[in-house]
């Protein structure tokens, strides 16, 4: 590893934050940067060099420990940003609990694009210099999670959040604070607007480092219409000679501005609509769908004209499917990848074209040392072929005419200026290039005796920037604690919270206000039926536990009783029940299930009214919504369907997925990505409606009609057979289901479906063998879990089972039917 730039201010004592390139030190392509302070490892994008392959492609992975890193933010889709992640997360010993986050758009553009790497990379190279194959990238993409521009994640003590980049669609800039030092990674971006993206935005707050790219140094771009306008002199000069014309263009990103460039001017030109443009990359075809998915991310010109129709629906523009077909003996345009040349269908055009001088070549973007694009950038007489090494003369005109959406020498200074950052570390840039934007900068900011000194590092590959900070380490009382005058010596006693690296003295009851700890309270029922009168019950209590509080209770006018000033019992519905009430605790969990247990000895069967229960529109409007917020977090943005309130639409590998949370039904045209989506609905179905009343096919009770959910009843009646009651055994007779006397008047795959999950939690022939310490809680959880739907309010829970052929006596006491409402705020 190289030697580190040490930064220490005067004083000393402070913590060290270290700044480590692992690619794009001094050089452009494998951008990956680490980021240490505090304990905390952060490490922002993992790129491949194009002009290297297979392990030299790759950043520096043995200079650090990569176990240690916490942290992965990727800032967007470009390979020499992203290609390396499934080497490192699936071939090196990268932390299993660290996190990776990337923008939605990044996130739906980046399995298409290494798939097609990995592809392209298998035809170039051999199998031993292939750097990861499809299976690590799916690997990959189940742990890479999503967010937006401005939302707010912490993740192990470390704070961030993301800013728009402009570069390409969905690039992100990501900022960090850990500890409160602020550290901004810029990416790739561009502060000019062009005809799809909007400029890279500039943060509110001011970073101690900032990590900015220095591709273009000193240079400043040529005005965005000068530019253009050359560009499109450029083409059509060629075309009108009978040439044909090779943009060499990466399949993503400056190539969709320079469609939107051409169509027009095409548009504008009749006479050379007869001349074809061509867009040779299936992979960009496929993902415009991600392009028009994300409109809402462009700028406004592109949101106007999406109003009146689909500006990526070209209309002079069209997709190239194959060479087996191209005629290219007349004038055409035509766009191709890579776009450095060094492989793949744009080197192959190249090397059919550079020998007639009517043809042209036009050099878009960037181009990196060591590459085809830059070689011939040099006007050399002659280039080699690629497969036999045979020179080629080289007599078609080449131009560079940039259309990076990298930011120039202006772009980054006035960027510092209103950033105003400490300290500056200059990364993805040539030496010569970066040796000089760090020159200017020196003299705008540090020459004069007046203004903010900003300290500028340009460290290479493996070579550490240190830097030093002083922050204080001070415990702030907070709550009722301050109240009291401190004076030395003063003992208090309180809760020390040490959050993201902040310490807080606070007493317990003001936890939940001022810190993000949650204190709950479980709010515990148990209904019971009982066989005496309630009097009587109470006189059993009172010879248990010696005496209990007695009294009326003012909302429904019964009595009631208290025992050990935490567990309360109430006769409810038509006096032939009781619910037993408490906050859980392991003494009043005690008193109560001695409660249940008296209750249990004087029980009999119970006789029970209908109950009724209605869906009611407002808890299905919330189920509907959660539902959605679930599948976005599984697989990112979900868009209502418009006209079908039950619908959502979202796009998985650039295919489209119309999800019905109604009936359950998934329509998509890929049967791989059908069934994923619908297996996540299913049990996304199952938490939000835990009692599978409704489009629940995850068991065989999906047979309710097509009724609106507010109508959906459940009707449970007296049992059939009050004999077989009174003998302790479950009733015979029809087909029909019962519990504790109660039968459910439901159709048979429903009811064999409730009777198998109520089995599960209960155990066999759904009764409670004995009253030991926190069985009857344990069992309570679970039939209230999975009885939510049928409960009414004030009144017991009733289910079913159903009736076997040949059904066995129950022995035991009588079950109980039991409610639990957790997490009930303190």
């Amino acid at each position: 590893m190289a030697e580190p730039v040490k930064v220490y201010p005067p004083g000393g004592g402070g913590d060290i934050l270290e700044v480590i390139p692992l690619g794009a030190g001094s050089e452009v392509g494998r951008s990956c940067c680490l980021v240490k302070y505090r304990g905390k490892s952060v490490l922002f994008d993992c790129g491949v060099h194009p002009a290297y392959s297979g392990l030299a492609s790759l950043p520096f992975f043995d200079a650090i420990d990569a176990d240690e890193i916490d942290l992965a933010l990727i800032t967007h889709f470009h390979l020499d940003h992203c290609a390396g992640l499934p080497y490192l997360l699936e071939r090196t010993n990268f932390n299993p609990k660290a996190r990776i986050f990337m923008t939605h758009p990044t996130k739906a553009i980046y399995k298409a694009l290494l798939s097609d790497f990995v592809r392209v990379s298998s035809h170039s190279t051999s199998s031993e210099e292939n750097l990861y194959n499809e299976q690590d990238i799916l690997k990959t993409m189940e742990r890479i999670e999503s967010l937006d521009y401005h939302q707010e994640m912490t993740v192990n003590g470390i704070r961030f959040w993301a800013y728009n980049a402009g570069h390409v669609l969905g690039a992100a800039m990501f900022m960090i604070e850990i500890a409160g030092v602020r550290v901004l990674y810029t990416g790739d971006f561009s502060r000019q607007e062009d005809r799809h993206l909007k400029e890279a935005e500039i943060p509110p707050y001011k970073p101690d480092v900032l990590i900015v790219e220095s591709t273009y140094g000193v240079q400043v771009h040529e005005p965005r219409k000068i530019r253009e306008s050359r560009f499109t002199q450029k083409v059509a000069q060629a075309v009108r000679r009978g040439g044909r014309v090779l943009l060499p263009v990466f399949a993503l990103g400056r190539a969709q501005e320079l469609l939107l460039i051409l169509d027009e001017f095409w548009e504008a030109h009749p006479d050379l609509q007869e001349v074809p443009i061509y867009y040779a990359s299936m992979l960009a075809k496929r993902c415009m769908t991600v392009y028009q998915t994300y409109i809402n991310m462009m700028n406004d010109n592109v949101k106007k004209r999406y109003d009146v129709s689909n500006p990526f629906a070209f209309k002079y523009v069209s997709n190239l499917r194959g060479m087996d077909q191209f005629d290219d003996s007349q004038p055409c345009v035509i766009m191709a990848s890579p776009g450095m040349l060094q492989s793949g269908l744009s080197r192959e055009l190249f090397e059919r074209w550079c020998t007639d001088k009517r043809n042209a070549c036009i050099i878009p973007g960037y181009c990196v040392d060591g590459t085809l694009a830059k070689h011939i950038l040099t006007e050399p007489t002659s280039i080699s072929r690629a497969s036999d090494g045979k020179e080629l003369p080289l007599r078609c005109s080449v131009d560079y005419i940039t259309f990076s959406a990298h930011s120039d020498f202006l772009q980054t200074s006035q960027f510092i200026d209103q950033a105003k950052p400490t300290n500056i570390v200059l990364v993805h840039g040539e030496s010569n290039e970066m040796g000089r934007l760090r020159l200017a900068l020196e003299d705008r900011y540090n020459k004069g005796s007046e203004g903010h000194k900003i300290k500028i590092f340009t460290p290479k590959n493996t070579q550490a920037v240190q830097l030093e900070f002083h922050g204080e380490r001070i415990g702030k009382a907070i709550g009722v604690l301050p109240k009291r005058k401190p004076e030395n010596g003063l003992e208090i006693s309180s809760v020390i919270i040490r959050q993201d690296f902040n310490h807080t003295l606070v007493k317990q009851e003001d936890l939940s206000t001022y810190t993000n700890i949650k204190i709950s309270k479980i709010s515990q029922k148990l209904v019971v039926p009982i066989r005496r009168s309630f009097t009587t019950l109470t006189g059993e209590v009172v010879r248990t536990f010696g005496g209990v509080e007695t009294g009326v209770s003012k909302e429904s006018s019964r009595p009631y009783f208290t025992v050990g000033r935490g567990v309360s019992v109430e006769p409810v519905g038509d006096g032939l029940s009781v619910a037993i009430k408490w906050l859980a605790g392991y003494k009043a969990d005690m008193i109560a299930d001695s409660i249940a247990s008296i209750c249990i000895s004087m029980n009999d069967l119970v006789e029970k009214d209908p109950v009724t229960f209605e869906l009611d529109d407002d808890y299905y409007k919330r189920s509907l919504e959660v539902s959605r917020k679930m599948l976005a977090s599984r697989f990112g943005t979900v868009l209502g369907v418009e006209g079908d309130k039950n619908k959502s639409r979202l796009v998985l590998d650039l295919v489209e997925v119309v999800v019905d949370h109604h009936s359950g039904e998934v329509e998509c045209e890929d049967e791989l990505i059908r069934e994923r989506v619908r297996m996540a609905l299913r049990r996304i179905q199952a938490a939000v409606f835990p009692i599978p009343d409704y489009y629940c096919d995850c068991c065989a009770c999906s047979t309710m009609d097509n009724t609106e959910p507010d109508q959906k009843k459940v009707k449970v009646e007296e049992p059939a057979d009050k004999d077989a009651k009174s003998e302790g055994k479950r009733p015979t007779g029809p087909p029909v289901d019962s519990v504790d006397g109660v039968k459910v008047k439901q159709d048979e795959e429903k009811v064999q479906a409730k009777t198998e999950i109520l089995d599960y939690a209960l155990g066999t022939e759904a009764s409670i063998q004995g009253s030991s310490e926190g069985g009857l809680q344990e069992a309570g959880m679970k039939v209230g879990e999975l009885g939510q739907g049928l409960q009414a309010k004030d009144e017991p829970l009733l289910d079913t089972l159903p009736v076997k052929e040949e059904p066995k006596p129950v022995d035991t006491p009588t079950p109980v039917d039991m409610d639990v409402v957790k997490d009930e705020p303190a």
